[in-house]
Order: C-alpha cells, then sequence, then structure tokens
C-alpha cells in the first residue's frame, strides 16, 4: 500500500513539473513608475501586449490563445485595432476569460465579433470617440495606409483604431497598422509611443523614424516589427533627437 502511495505521490508531482514546463515563458516586463503607482508593460508577441495598473489589466490586440496570457490575470479591458488576424484573433476572443472585461472595437471589428459576445460589454468607437473604461480615458484616432501608396488597399482609412491611453497622468499612443499619417506626425504630449514597422503591410523604418522625430514622444517602444531593422529605427531616432528614449522589448521571444 505504501509503496503504491508513493509512486501516486510521485507521478503526482511528474505530472505537475510537466504541466508548468509547457507553460509558455513570457517576455520581461517593462515597469513605469506613474502617478498613482506602476504601470507594467508586458509585450507578448507582434502586436500583442497587456497594461496592467492599478490591478485592471489592459489586453491589447489578444493572440495566441488564452494560454499567452497565463499568470497575467484576467483582463478589465480588451482594446482590438482591426480587422487583421495579427490584432483581431476570434479564438483568443472566445477562450480568455471576459467575465470583466468591456471590449473597445472599431465597427469592422464589431461586425465580425463571435456572437457569443455580450453586446452590453462591447463600446464601438469611430475615429475621434471617446470613452473611460475601468478608469482609463481612451481615444480612437486614425491608422491607415496613404491614400496613393502602394499597400493603400491593406488598411483604408476609417476602418481600423490607434488609441491614446490616459493611465497615471501619462498619454499612451497605442498605433495598430498605419502608415505616417498626418494625424500621427500632429500627435501631442505623448508620453509612451508603440509605433509599428511592418512592410509591406504597415510603413518601413525610414517612414517610422520620421513619424517619431516629427510627434516626439518622450519615449517610443518599437513594436509589430518582424523582419524589419529596428536597431536601424532606433539609430535614426536617436541622430535626429537624443531626447527621444528608444526602449526595444522582447517581442519575438526565441527569435
Amino acid at each position: 500500500m505504501k509503496l503504491k502511495i508513493a509512486f501516486a505521490a510521485l507521478m503526482l508531482s511528474t505530472c505537475s513539473y510537466y504541466a508548468q514546463a509547457q507553460q509558455p515563458t513570457l517576455p520581461v516586463p517593462e515597469r513605469v513608475n506613474v502617478k498613482g503607482g506602476e504601470l507594467t508593460i508586458q509585450p507578448i508577441t507582434h502586436a500583442t501586449l497587456v497594461l496592467n495598473y492599478q490591478n485592471k489589466n489592459i489586453y491589447v490586440d489578444p493572440t495566441g490563445g488564452a494560454e499567452a496570457f497565463t499568470g497575467l490575470g484576467t483582463p478589465h479591458v480588451i482594446l482590438i485595432t482591426d480587422i487583421h488576424g495579427d490584432h483581431f484573433d476570434k479564438k483568443t476572443i472566445e477562450a480568455i476569460n471576459k467575465t470583466d472585461a468591456t471590449l473597445i472595437v472599431p465597427q469592422a471589428v464589431a461586425d465580425s465579433l463571435p456572437a457569443t459576445i455580450n453586446k452590453q460589454k462591447l463600446v464601438i468607437l469611430k475615429n475621434g470617440a471617446k470613452t473611460t473604461q475601468a478608469g482609463v480615458s481612451i481615444l480612437a484616432v486614425p491608422m491607415y495606409n496613404l491614400p496613393n501608396a502602394e499597400n493603400a488597399k491593406f488598411h483604408p482609412k476609417g476602418r481600423g483604431n490607434g488609441y491614446i491611453l490616459e493611465i497615471g497622468g501619462k498619454r499612451i499612443y497605442i498605433s495598430g497598422d498605419t502608415a505616417d499619417t498626418p494625424e500621427m506626425r500632429a500627435l501631442k504630449n505623448i508620453d509612451m509611443a508603440f509605433v509599428c514597422m511592418n512592410l509591406p503591410y504597415t510603413m518601413d523604418v525610414n517612414a517610422a523614424a520620421s513619424a517619431v522625430l516629427a510627434f516626439k514622444p518622450k519615449v517610443v517602444y518599437p513594436y509589430h516589427y518582424r523582419g524589419q531593422d529596428v536597431e536601424a529605427f532606433k539609430k535614426q531616432v536617436n541622430d535626429g533627437d537624443k531626447n527621444i528614449e528608444v526602449k526595444v522589448l522582447q517581442w519575438y521571444p526565441g527569435s
């Protein structure tokens, strides 16, 4: 009997260890002191991240299934920028716990949401519209490819949203998929900016650096840059304005 109990305990321990070993290892988070506490920026992959402030979680373009968010806590706000799969993953939206979550989306995303979504917890924003959720002010801003560009078909103006969040006295810009639009270049008083660069769908490194030098965020986090030379982006920004801090987080674990 004792041998059977010992064997069962060994098997339970082994299974527990194996399960823990299978859990994804999250990239190192960024922690920023802001008014009222600490803002944690947790990169997940590519365009997906989680912001945590005062025990509230904001999931941005969640992808990768529920397992990608293991240990991060359930969302209170879910932001989705556009309809493409690296921003809007229906399976992930269905899989994550949305009990406490309000979804903030453009109309094109709302039209394609799973039928299981509680419409009472859905906020549809047009470019220029604003809402406050979980104590966070959220402004939808235009994100699109320039009309005369070769990649104009990928992101027409008015379909998707970038977002400006106000958290702990900081203004945080999340670009989504966009070119260096006049609206981006005209942004004011941005403390932290997540700026994409990913040909052929958005803009190249040169355009991204030019836009950042135009609107001058205090800190810029390049993201959504698969296949692009992010170090060249950093150099261009630093050469153009040493007061802009460029922080490169781990968006592509294992690469």
